[in-house]
């Protein structure tokens, strides 16, 4: 069975993702695999779907329902904070870009860059057809 304290800390862990019972679409279905009748006679896999997000979860690691809804819950939070995790570091991945595109290069950058244009046109003249006058 589940402790009060761990249903407790998921209730606040949801809020705080915006996740609502309310907003949750929750389906027992008969699971499948090994386990023989028990498994095939009993509704103990949970579907659990999250309409404003459009995320899905199924669990049947257990065979109690009651856990497998506490698992269901569990796996669309780290979903969710996988999703918020990744925006979180998109936008700050962008931000760092501007700010090194906007950044003077140091003298060693820019002494470099005048050497690659150096040799980058004595190649391009080495190119050229021998003219006549040579």
């Amino acid at each position: 069975m589940l402790s009060p304290d761990k249903k407790a800390a998921l209730e606040k862990r949801m809020n705080s993702l915006g996740i609502f019972e309310d907003d949750l679409v929750e389906k027992f279905i008969r699971g499948t695999g090994s386990g023989g009748q028990k498994v095939n006679k009993t509704s103990s896999c949970v579907f659990l779907q999250h309409p404003p997000t459009h995320q899905e979860v199924k669990v049947q690691r257990e065979r109690s329902r009651e856990m497998n809804r506490f698992l269901a819950r569990e796996e669309l939070c780290d979903r969710l904070e996988e999703i918020l995790r990744a925006k979180k570091s998109a936008r700050k991945q962008a931000r760092e870009k501007v700010r090194r595109q906007k950044r003077r290069p140091s003298l060693r950058a820019r002494a470099r860059n005048v050497e690659k244009k150096r040799q980058h046109g004595q190649k391009k003249e080495n190119r050229r057809r021998p003219s006549s006058n040579d």
